[in-house]
């Protein structure tokens, strides 16, 4: 683990993962330095494969924290990992793939002071302006079935001006007060990779907190689907979906749903 420059006061911690990304986590470091000098970041990025990582710490406004890991680990574990090096009184998963126009942080910090509120959320953009499906209702078997047959893949929420409850957002970019992720003792690292974002709402939900998005806040995505294109990924995804399904998480909530 290196440590590019050292700042005296954190706010948010920002937790990004790169798996051979370089190039994208280096947009997403001058977004963040462009967009966020108002705000006391620090950014952790986790090289999950080997690669070089080189960059001035003059260039940047804020510390940078490198941990280089040995063997691979799933998305959880990296960022429960992270979250042991952070020092921000928030903590924001991101995927590299994510650009900023804006300071995401203040808006969706200012939602966290709430205590009722588990996690914030912006709405998300793809690169042409669409909205993107990046919030949704909790998934049921009969739900995936029948989107599979009917080829509904239509959004679940419409964003409007005003905050919106939800029932999980993917984990491309999502942001905890510290004590809150403390509490859920992070992401289940049994999940691989995918639904991992659907058990710690789901696990939000079951301790009385909320999942919010905020239509004020809006960043960009450019998808990387892996699973669409990748048979790995694609078992990946089936085999997360399977262990949600079979959750204790799960069935609290289909027997909260039928009180």
């Amino acid at each position: 683990m290196a440590k590019i420059v050292m700042h005296a006061s954190v706010v948010v911690s920002v937790s990004v993962v790169s798996h051979g990304q370089m190039d994208l986590i280096t947009q997403l470091m001058q977004d963040i330095e462009g967009h966020c000098r108002g705000t006391a970041i620090e950014l952790l990025v986790t090289l999950n494969t080997p690669e070089n990582f080189q960059h001035e710490a003059s260039r940047f406004s804020y510390p940078v924290t490198v941990i280089r890991n040995t063997v691979p680990k799933g998305f959880g574990a990296n960022h429960n990992q992270a979250f042991q090096h952070a020092t921000g009184d928030y903590f924001c998963v991101m995927n590299p793939d994510i650009r900023l126009h804006n300071n995401p942080f203040d808006v969706l910090q200012s939602f966290l002071h709430d205590a009722t509120v588990g996690v914030a959320a912006p709405v998300v953009l793809g690169p042409f302006g669409a909205v993107e499906d990046s919030a949704r209702i909790f998934p049921t078997l009969s739900k995936i079935i029948g989107k599979m047959f009917t080829k509904n893949w239509s959004s679940d929420y419409v964003w409007g001006q005003s905050p919106v409850d939800v029932d999980w957002v993917a984990g491309m970019l999502m942001m905890f007060s510290r004590p809150v992720f403390e509490r859920m003792q992070g992401f289940d690292e049994r999940y691989f990779l995918y639904y991992e974002d659907v058990n710690l709402c789901a696990r939000l939900h079951l301790a009385g907190l909320r999942v919010v998005v905020c239509p004020s806040c809006q960043v960009v995505h450019h998808a990387q689907r892996h699973s669409h294109r990748h048979l790995k990924y694609f078992r990946w995804h089936v085999a997360s979906l399977f262990r949600y399904l079979c959750s204790a998480e799960y069935c609290q909530l289909q027997h909260l749903h039928r009180l």
